[in-house]
C-alpha cells in the first residue's frame, strides 16, 4: 500500500532533525526576546515536515519510478517546504537567541556584499527559473534519480526555493529591502515560465527515456502519458501553490501601502506646524508683490 512505502533519505533527515533541534534551541535560548507570535514556529514545523514526507514517503519512494511523482516531489521541495520554512523566520529567531555581540556578526553578514548579490531579486529569480529547466532537459534529470547526486539535489531544491522566498517574503532580517510590488511583478513573471515549461514537457519528447524504458514497468500510465501528467502537476499545481505566497505578497503590499500613508501625513504635519503663518494673499506671487509688508 501507499501509506505503507516509506525509505529513508539520510543526508534530508539529518538536516530536518539538525534543523528543528536548533530551532528549538533558539527558541528556547530566546525567551521574552523571542517573537510573541506562534505562528512562525508553526510553520517552521511544517516545512520541516514536508521536506520529510518528501524525501522519505510515497513520493520519494515512486520518484525514480514514475515522472508524474518525480514532478511532485520537485514542487513539495521547491515551493512548498522552503515556503514554510520562510514563513517561520528562522533568522529572527536565530538572532533573539544571540548575544549582542552574536547579532551584530549575524548583521554584518547580512550586510556583506555577497548576501546582498545572493539575495538579490536577480540572482534568486534566475536560480529558481532555471533551476526545473536544468534539471528536466539535461542529463543531470538521470543522474540525480539516486545516489549522492540525488541526496545532494534534493536539498539544493531546498536550499534555492528558501533563497528564493526568504528574499521575497523578507519577514527577516534580509540584506536589502526592496518595494513588495517588485515582488509580485517577478512572482507574475515566474509563473510564465514555470507554465512555459509544463507546456515544452507536455508536448515535447520523452524525456529520460531509455532510463524508463530499462525499469520495465508494466503497470500504471505510459511513458508518454506519465511525463503528460507530470507536465500538468509542474503546470497547473504550481500555480495553485503560488497562491498562498501571492496572498503574503499582497499582505505586504497593503502593509507597506499604509506605512508609507502614515509617513507622508506625519511629513505633511511636520511642515504645516513648522511652516510661518501667511494671509491668504501671500500666497499669489502677484498680490503679494503688490501688498506685501514693508
Amino acid at each position: 500500500m501507499a501509506v505503507e512505502s516509506w525509505q529513508l533519505d539520510p543526508a534530508a533527515l539529518l538536516l530536518i532533525v539538525a534543523l528543528g533541534a536548533g530551532y528549538a534551541w533558539c527558541r528556547r535560548a530566546a525567551h521574552d526576546a523571542a517573537p510573541a507570535d506562534r505562528a512562525p514556529v508553526y510553520c517552521f514545523t511544517a516545512g520541516l515536515l514536508t521536506w520529510f514526507l518528501a524525501t522519505c514517503s510515497v513520493i520519494a519512494v515512486y520518484a525514480p519510478v514514475l515522472f508524474w511523482m518525480r514532478a511532485l516531489q520537485v514542487l513539495v521541495l521547491l515551493f512548498v517546504a522552503p515556503f514554510l520554512l520562510a514563513l517561520g523566520r528562522p533568522v529572527t529567531t536565530l538572532r533573539a537567541a544571540l548575544s549582542e555581540t552574536g547579532r551584530s556578526r549575524v548583521d554584518r553578514l547580512l550586510a556583506s556584499r555577497a548576501c546582498r548579490v545572493a539575495a538579490s531579486p536577480l540572482c534568486t529569480s534566475v536560480a529558481m527559473l532555471g533551476l526545473p529547466w536544468l534539471l528536466y532537459l539535461t542529463p543531470w534529470y538521470v543522474a540525480s534519480m539516486s545516489g549522492a547526486v540525488g541526496s545532494v539535489t534534493r536539498i539544493l531544491l531546498v536550499l534555492v526555493g528558501f533563497g528564493y522566498y526568504y528574499a521575497r517574503v523578507q519577514s527577516d532580517p534580509v540584506p536589502r529591502r526592496y518595494p513588495p510590488l517588485l515582488s509580485v511583478g517577478i512572482s507574475v513573471v515566474e509563473s510564465l515560465g514555470d507554465g512555459l515549461l509544463g507546456l515544452v514537457l507536455w508536448l515535447g519528447p520523452v524525456i529520460a527515456y531509455q532510463y524508463y524504458a530499462g525499469l520495465h514497468r508494466d503497470w500504471g500510465p505510459s511513458t508518454r502519458t506519465d511525463q503528460s501528467i507530470g507536465a500538468g502537476v509542474l503546470w497547473i499545481v504550481g500555480d495553485v501553490l503560488g497562491i498562498p505566497f501571492l496572498a503574503v505578497l499582497f499582505r505586504r503590499l497593503s502593509t507597506h501601502e499604509k506605512s508609507r500613508a502614515i509617513e507622508v501625513d506625519a511629513e505633511i504635519e511636520e511642515v504645516a506646524d513648522t511652516a510661518q503663518p501667511t494671509l491668504w494673499w501671500e500666497a499669489d506671487p502677484q498680490l503679494n508683490q503688490r501688498f506685501r509688508r514693508g
